[in-house]
């Protein structure tokens, strides 16, 4: 009985490879604040999330608690930060995207459900100083 060629075989697994790193994505921020979203009935789904930059608002997760408190946080990326921070933040995000998606830029803030309304208000006036007008409320579908 002949033998089976295997000389195409590392070709055929790193195709298989570079397939599956094309089309996995990986999680780019670590959650440090607390999120349970709030319930909403109507609700969509965002068109072009690729042009979406996200902003969390809780308080810090249990592991941070002690070295943070239990204030209200916002959270950028992967650190905290204050709300005049936000600016320099958009601007970042808008420019990293191409021209043509440019004017698609929209942020999703994803707030805790107890969140005080005045922390969301602070960042929702700096998003309006940074002309970032697009904004979207991230929500859990409600049971009816």
């Amino acid at each position: 009985m002949p033998e089976m060629n295997t000389s195409s075989l590392p070709d055929l697994i790193f195709t298989i490879l570079f397939f599956f790193m094309m089309v996995t994505t990986m999680r780019e921020v670590t959650l440090r604040v607390k999120i349970e979203r709030p319930a909403g009935h109507r609700l969509e789904k965002l068109a072009r999330k690729s042009c979406t930059s996200f902003i969390y608002i809780g308080p810090p997760t249990e592991a941070l608690k002690g070295q943070f408190g239990t204030g209200t946080r916002i959270q950028l990326n992967d650190k905290y930060a204050e709300a005049s921070e936000v600016m320099s933040y958009v601007r970042n995000e808008r420019s990293s995207l191409a021209e043509e998606d440019q004017p698609f830029f929209t942020v999703s803030l994803k707030a805790h459900h107890e969140s005080p309304m005045g922390v969301i208000t602070d960042v929702k006036q700096v998003l309006r100083k940074a002309n970032a007008l697009k904004i979207v409320y991230s929500a859990n579908k409600a049971d009816k």
